[in-house]
């Protein structure tokens, strides 16, 4: 104190530029209060509910008249324009790209129709337009089951409260069109009353159950992720004791690709039998978060949420943004938060993860379609069902590493060390089967296997039999005829819904 005393008696300037200094900090310390105090009141008006609902509201415009900000980011899942090296959001035909595809899934409904993922917007509207869910009308039902509605919206739960869940999954897929029309939104997470997270399917409730985990003691930072394993998972539609396509997880053994499949082998189930091969066929579904618990990230202590949906602020208030998408949009969002390099080097640390795996799968899923062809001669040069049994049981468990390994989505970004090993594992049953075929046909002395050009979509649907022009104009039909009367009653129902002004 003394030393600046002495500045200033030594400086006659000293007093106005010690005044100045400070009115110039008090000016600025003036205005951050304010900012601060602008800021709660902006945070106040943002949360103060316009409109109070129930929990079964499957609406979600009227969610977002209390949670704009969240609501507004939401609907740009809409949005179709980003394209990364193998996805993106916009529609991209999967059995284009890989024909073998067509193969491997003949006799199944995805050798009709595998698109790409869009985003959420369009759960309903895809679900409707694929070949696979049929061209159902007043005489002719969907080949689907109404289960197939349990992940497309937030219509479910309240059909589920009004027919009893088994009640909701009985019946075709046609039976409920005209109940859900509303895609994925935010009652399918959220809890009506204080937005809490919330797991809203029983599927997903019934599997932590089994493996004995208490649902009421799950962390907000667990539900991060959960909501999303509620659908993005791999499932199968039950059928025994009397159960009719009841919707379950295969969890009760662990996780894994083999803890599933010793699951399913242990009551032989099959979800199809392949016409070429006659092989016991099993269809992994999308098993994105079993695959994301291998995972380094998920070791790490990260959600779902933290690299699809990262924290945005925006007046004063931090809020998640809901455009659920691929963190390759966002990099500086959600990568770049933890990781210390470029977009650039980020993105091709991804891609170069992803080139990798899909070698693996090219690999593969080639020498599966070949084994199913092989098989189809060894049976047609006499082949026994002793000799063949265990050679189908080899081109099942190959087929099954191939499809969990690549129907999830991101498992070669979430988990690329596990991937690999199951595309790998995958390589070697396929390439085993081939061999022991090959000693079949040295028995039977006859090696003239015919295998049909598969090497585009079209060739190899013509090859499995599927005549795409009428499976097309009957949906075209079904699309004009049969959806606007859905679309109807579903209007005439809604007009009904109460909603109170606050």
């Amino acid at each position: 104190m003394k030393k600046l005393n002495n500045w200033i008696e030594t400086n006659p300037k000293a007093k106005w530029i010690l005044l100045f200094s400070v009115i110039v900090i008090t000016f600025l310390l003036g205005l951050f209060a304010a900012s601060i105090m602008e800021r709660r009141a902006e945070a106040q008006f943002v949360f103060t509910p316009k409109v109070k609902y129930d929990q079964l509201e499957p609406r979600s415009e009227i969610w977002g008249e209390n949670f704009p900000n969240e609501y507004e980011t939401y609907v740009l899942t809409s949005d179709t324009t980003f394209r990364s090296k193998y996805n993106g959001n916009g529609m991209r035909d999967a059995l284009a790209e890989n024909p073998e595809m067509v193969i491997l899934w003949a006799g199944y409904a995805f050798s009709k129709d595998y698109n790409q993922p869009r985003g959420h917007y369009y759960s309903v509207i895809d679900v409707r337009n694929t070949l696979r869910t049929g061209a159902p009308n007043d005489s002719v039902p969907s080949p689907q089951p109404n289960t197939c509605w349990t992940c497309k919206s937030p219509d479910v739960p309240r059909l589920m409260k009004e027919k009893g869940v088994q009640g909701f999954y009985s019946g075709s897929w046609d039976k409920l069109g005209h109940e859900v029309v509303n895609y994925i939104g935010c009652a399918d997470c959220h809890d009506a009353k204080n937005m809490d997270l919330k797991i809203t399917r029983p599927a997903l409730i019934e599997a932590l159950q089994r493996q004995g985990k208490d649902i009421s003691k799950l962390t907000h930072n667990d539900k991060r992720s959960l909501v999303c394993a509620q659908c993005h998972v791999e499932y199968f539609f039950d059928n025994r004791d009397g159960k009719q396509k009841y919707l379950t997880f295969p969890w009760d053994n662990g996780m894994t690709v083999e803890k599933i499949e010793e699951y399913y082998d242990n009551f032989k189930y099959v979800d199809w039998v392949h016409p070429i091969s006659k092989a016991p066929m099993l269809k992994a579904q999308h098993p994105d978060y079993e695959v994301f618990t291998l995972g380094v990230h998920y070791r790490a202590g990260l959600s779902c949420a933290d690299c699809h949906m990262p924290y945005e602020s925006k007046g004063g208030v931090k809020f998640t943004n809901h455009h659920i998408q691929s963190p390759l949009n966002h990099i500086s969002k959600s990568c770049l938060v933890c990781h210390r390099e470029s977009e650039e080097e980020m993105r091709q640390r991804v891609y170069q993860r992803q080139d990798a795996n899909k070698e693996l799968q090219k690999i593969l899923q080639h020498e599966i379609a070949i084994a199913h062809f092989e098989a189809k001669h060894a049976w047609e040069i006499g082949a026994k069902e002793d000799e063949m049994k265990p050679i189908l049981d080899l081109i099942r468990k190959a087929q099954w590493r191939w499809d969990f390994a690549v129907a999830g989505h991101g498992n070669s970004f979430h988990a690329p060390l596990e991937t690999a090993r199951i595309l790998g594992h995958g390589i070697n049953k396929v390439k085993e089967a081939r061999r022991e075929l090959a000693n079949i046909f040295a028995k039977y002395n006859n090696f003239n296997v015919k295998i049909p050009d598969f090497s585009t979509k079209e060739k190899a649907q013509l090859a499995i039999g599927l005549n795409i022009s009428k499976l097309k104009q009957e949906k075209k039909i079904f699309l004009e005829n049969v959806v606007p009367k859905w679309l109807k009653k579903a209007q005439e129902r809604e007009s009904k819904y109460k909603v109170q002004n606050l």
